[in-house]
Formats: structure tokens, sequence, C-alpha cells
């Protein structure tokens, strides 16, 4: 290569930079941002699309403005009031909040069942336009692909080798959603957070009392989630140390003391307010998606119901059913098939043509009273290709594709009768069973006199951890205890 080539490269690659440069609206410094505010509004409502498509939007128009009425009144506090901002309630039981670039943020339902006043919620959405503002999901972005300097500079030469921003940005967002922004991205969040809502009135301390109560799920959830061999459902904005020892946010939030409104010296807490909006509100699986309860599974709207094995984790997916053992050698796997023509053909058509094969070997489940066809074939797995049990019900009017996998062939030997009772469960719903298919509901009550944790787990239809989950969401974790006559919420 020689030199002039080499300069020239540099020479644009700088051109580049210089031209990717921006005043931060926190800040106020100029930075690198490789993306106009114009291309992040435009990712952010492409995304904003996909984003309502995979979790659903909470079919609740009274929680949904309520939500959105708070997010207003902070964006209009906040470093961006000139962008225009959407908050939307996800139909999902993750507890989680989050923000796409150009002010699109999202809670999820999930997330709700923790919060214990409108302060807290009113927190939680502070911190998300916190990024928004700051334009962290841009300024991580920038920094990532001006890392990538090697790259860079072949991209000006190659064009092919350059990717789509969309799609990198999409990379840094998933990031974020799962594990934040890093330590001090999450704080200025905090920060930003805690002023814009001290400017609206609330106490900005109920940023540290949203992050306590969603630290002692996290710390919960983790445990549980190591027990049951899976991965844990936290909110990416809680940080290792717990709020009550951790000074760093403790000064970043006592900054937006002065910034409270007159009038408002202790600032309002709303808790009433909050408690009388997610009254009613559904816990756990979307009732759309249907409903997990020990090893069962019920779909009111497909009027089915399907037996997984005791000690099975079930994951609930939008267009999945996914189970595994406690070993994590094994899993069961079920989907609906979709199928273009009307009339579905024979079960056995339907598996020869979803497995590319003219032959094959198999019959009907013995155990089942549904349409159904079963085989054995090498399929793809998590451990390469091996001996899955493949089956094709049909109920309803409906194609199901049922598959039974394990890590090797002496374990699929011994699984094997378990994945044929899995498949020959599948059956309607019985009448007594069409209410466990509606799911559960947050439920707020007055303590009467008597009533303990303990007590009201004995009656809480929730299988797992009952007490404890009674404790995290009503911040009594973790031996707090109740007085006679106060509010708080119950599953039912």
């Amino acid at each position: 290569m020689s030199a002039r080539l080499m300069w020239s490269m540099v020479g644009a690659l700088l051109l580049t930079s210089l031209a990717g440069c921006a005043v931060n609206p926190v800040s106020g410094q100029t930075e690198m941002a490789l993306i106009s505010e114009e291309k992040e509004i435009e990712l952010g409502k492409k995304n904003d699309v996909e984003v309502r498509k995979h979790y659903g939007v909470y079919n609740d128009k009274q929680l949904q403005a309520y939500v959105d009425g708070i997010g207003q009144q902070l964006a209009k506090r906040s470093h961006r009031p000139n962008i225009k901002y959407t908050f939307t309630v996800l139909d999902s039981p993750e507890v989680n909040a989050f923000a796409l670039p150009g002010g699109y943020i999202y809670i999820t339902r999930g997330i709700l069942a923790y919060v214990n006043s409108e302060a807290e919620l009113a927190a939680v959405i502070g911190h998300e336009i916190g990024h928004v503002t700051a334009r962290h999901s841009v300024r991580q972005y920038s920094k990532a692909a001006a890392t990538s300097v090697g790259f860079t500079v072949a991209s000006i030469l190659v064009p092919e080798l350059r990717t789509d921003v969309s799609q990198q940005l999409l990379n840094v967002l998933g990031n974020a959603i799962i594990s934040g922004y890093g330590r001090e991205a999450e704080l200025e969040a905090d920060r930003l957070g805690a002023e814009y809502i001290a400017r609206d009135g609330y106490q900005p301390t109920a940023m540290i009392d949203v992050i306590g109560v969603l630290k002692n799920q996290e710390e919960s959830e983790r445990e549980r989630a190591k027990r049951e061999h899976r991965e844990p459902q936290v909110y990416h904005g809680v940080f290792a140390s717990h709020p009550s020892a951790d000074n760093r946010l403790q000064q970043v939030v006592a900054q937006a003391e002065h910034l409270k409104l007159a009038g408002h010296v202790n600032g309002r807490a709303g808790r009433q307010r909050y408690l009388e909006r997610i009254n009613g509100v559904v816990f756990g699986d979307p009732v759309s998606q249907g409903i997990r309860r020990n090893n069962r599974f019920y779909h009111k709207g497909l009027g089915l119901t399907l037996e997984f094995p005791q000690g099975w984790q079930i994951e609930n997916r939008p267009t999945q059913l996914l189970a595994r053992n406690a070993a994590r050698d094994a899993l069961i796997d079920v989907r609906p098939v979709e199928y273009k023509d009307k009339k579905l053909p024979a079960p056995e058509q339907l598996v020869k043509e979803k497995l590319k094969t003219d032959v094959i070997e198999g019959g009907a489940l013995t155990d089942s009273r549904l349409p159904s066809f079963s085989t054995i074939r090498k399929l793809r797995s998590p451990w390469g290709k091996r001996k899955t049990r493949v089956t094709a019900l049909y109920f309803g009017g409906q194609a199901y594709l049922i598959y039974g996998t394990a890590k090797d062939e002496k374990r699929f030997a011994e699984l094997d009768p378990v994945f044929l009772k899995t498949m020959s469960s599948l059956r309607p719903l019985n009448n007594n069973e069409i209410k466990l298919a509606e799911g559960l509901h947050i439920r707020v009550v007055h303590v009467r006199p008597g009533q303990t944790f303990s007590s009201l787990a004995r009656q809480s239809p929730v299988t797992n951890y009952p007490e404890l989950t009674l404790r995290l969401i009503n911040n009594k974790f973790p031996n707090g205890t109740l007085a006679v006559g106060e509010q708080i919420k119950l599953i039912e």
C-alpha cells in the first residue's frame, strides 16, 4: 500500500468522523455521533413495530393512558422536549423497561406488579427517558464503531463490507436491554430520571426506593433461576450493590433535591392512585399466550391443555412452548403449524412435508383420541443431529408439531416414553380447567385482622414461592410485617 493511498484512507476516515459530531442534549458538549437525530427517530419508529409485534401491547386503554400521561409530563421536563415520545405497556410478564432511540419507551406489565407508587413508576419511566435524552444507544454505537478502525477504513474502500447501521444499533440495544449500558450510563440515567421526576413534583428518592424493590426482585429471581436451571428475568437498570449501600447512586439522586417544585417539599408519592390503576392487571403469562400452572399448560383461546413432565421448566414463548428438564440434556418443543391450504392434509402427510421425505415409518399415538402421526428421525438439535420424536396432532382445526429430543441416544431411549406421554396429553379443556386458563390478576385489598404473609400464601394460586412473591411485590422483603387496614397487592 502506498503512503499516498494510506493518507487518503485516513483523511476519508477523519472526514467521516468530523461529519458525525453533534452536541449532546444533556452535557452540552460536542461528541462523535455517527447517527443523526433524524436517523435516530427513524430507527426508533421502524423498530417500534417489531417490539409491539414481539411482545404484544397490553389491552387496557385506561392503564395505557395513565402510563403515557406520566411519561408525557416527564418528557416535557427533559433535555429533549422537542421530540415526540410514546410510552407503551407491553403484555409481557418480564420485569423490565427499556427505550428505543428517538423517544419510544416501553414498560412491561411484569414490572408494574413490583412498583408500589406512582412516584416509583415515574422513576422507572424517568430513567428510560434519561437514556433517550443522553442518547446512550447512539453514543454506545458510535463508540463501538469508532474502535473498529481497521474495519471502518476498509469499508471506505470496499462498500460491500459496510453492514446495516440499523442492525448494528439493534445489537447495541439488545445488549442494553439485557444488561444495561454500563455503570456510568446507568448512573447518568438515574440522575436524569431523578431530576425529571423532581421537576414534576415527585420525591426524587423514589428512584432509590424503586431500585431497591427491583434489586430484591433481582436477587430472588437469580437464586430461583439458578435452582431451576434457566436464565433470570431481571431489570437491566440495577447494579451489583443494593441501593442502601450504593453511595454513588445516593449522591446522583440527591443532586435533584433542590429541583423539587414549590409546594411539593416532600414530593408526592401517589400510592393510592397507582394501586387503583393496577388493580385487576394480569400477573404472569398473558391469557392470549396461554397459562402455565405447575407442569400443565392451559390455553383458553385454543381450548386446550397439555401436561409436561414434573420438574421440567416451561418457557412460554409467543410462537412456541419449550420445556427442558433439570439436567438440561433433553427438551420438548411444541409449535402450531401455519398451513396455507384451508384443508389440512392427513397428519402423516404433514410430517412428511415438514421433514421433506417421501417415505416414513411411524403411526398414530395410541393414548390420544386426536388425529395424530408420530415418528422418530434424526434432526438438528442443540447437541447436533440427534434422534428426535416428531408428532403431528390436530385439534380444533389447528395443527401442532411436537418435538422431543435428548443429548445422546441413551437419554433419548430413556425419555422417549416421557415424550410420548406429553404428546398424548394434549386434549380439550374441561369445565373446571376453563377458570385456570383465565390466568392470574393483581387484586388490591385491605389487610384484615389475623392475616399474615404466611396465611395469605397458603390461599394463593401462585404455586412457586407464593410467600416470597407476595413479599416482593409489596416491598416487604425479607421479613416485613402486615398492619391491619393497610393496602397490599394479592395475586388471585
